[in-house]
């Protein structure tokens, strides 16, 4: 039997819809009273319904089980991500829409999240950690990265040189978002570390960002913005490079 107060694991199970009847019927009487935990399942559940809907038409031309919408959902919180659905919609986005680019219209169902770069931190978490798919471009010469960005970002800033903390550029993925192309470049250290660098168009109104950063459970998040776009630095929360990489970026 379920024991209250609830644990993500059954909070997640009821949005699922696995629970047995008497938990579900205990955890909706405890969520009466608990309103902040309530709206964050009211979330989750509005989350999961447009993912079926985004997947509803997609899947019927690509059929594909790694996609299935619970499927997804318990991918990522056995590996305990945060906001389970934004990442999926991220995923979804990449399996229907093709390897060679995004078709991520569903990312605006992230606006809710008034938290800057969220799409930073998820991209990272789907690619940098997990590993989801390949590159769209794998770095075989050193400038071939920033070719690659210079053909899709013009007038962007270019890509930091992280190389007094030991990183080096080698790999990229091109992505969409409802404001236009952004992207992700991965960094990896000699001993495995990663980070990735982001870049997107600024958000709605043409919202711009300032120098700041934030932490997001196991992730920091460094951004700022230049002309016409914003970027993002993602990297573990407790790099021990942290004071290099916040020197090499001007933060």
């Amino acid at each position: 039997m379920m024991t209250l107060p609830p644990s993500e694991h059954d909070l997640h199970a009821y949005v699922d819809h696995s629970l047995p009847d008497a938990d579900r019927v205990r955890l909706e009487t405890w969520l009466a009273s608990h309103p902040d935990t309530a709206a964050r399942v009211k979330a989750w559940q509005l989350d999961a319904q447009h993912l079926r809907s985004a997947l509803a038409a997609g899947l019927q031309q690509r059929q594909n089980p790694a996609l299935d919408p619970l499927a997804v959902r318990r991918r990522l919180r056995s590996r305990q991500y945060r906001r389970l659905a934004s990442a999926a919609v991220l995923l979804l986005a990449v399996g229907v829409g093709g390897l060679s680019g995004w078709q991520a219209r569903d990312l605006a169902m992230a606006a809710h999240m008034t938290l800057p770069m969220t799409d930073a931190l998820q991209a990272y978490r789907l690619f940098a950690v997990q590993d989801m798919l390949p590159a769209d471009l794998v770095a075989q010469r050193s400038d071939d990265l920033q070719s690659w960005l210079d053909h899709r970002f013009r007038s962007a800033e270019r890509l930091p040189d992280l190389t007094a903390a030991g990183f080096m550029p080698v790999s990229g993925r091109l992505m969409s978002t409802d404001q236009g192309a952004a992207a992700m470049v991965l960094y990896q250290a000699a001993d495995g570390r990663r980070l990735s660098f982001y870049i997107r168009p600024p958000g709605p109104n043409h919202s711009l960002l300032p120098r700041g950063n934030r932490r997001d459970g196991e992730l920091q998040a460094d951004y700022w913005s230049g002309p016409g776009y914003n970027y993002a630095l993602v990297s573990s929360a407790d790099e021990p490079a942290a004071p290099q990489l916040k020197q090499a970026i001007g933060i």
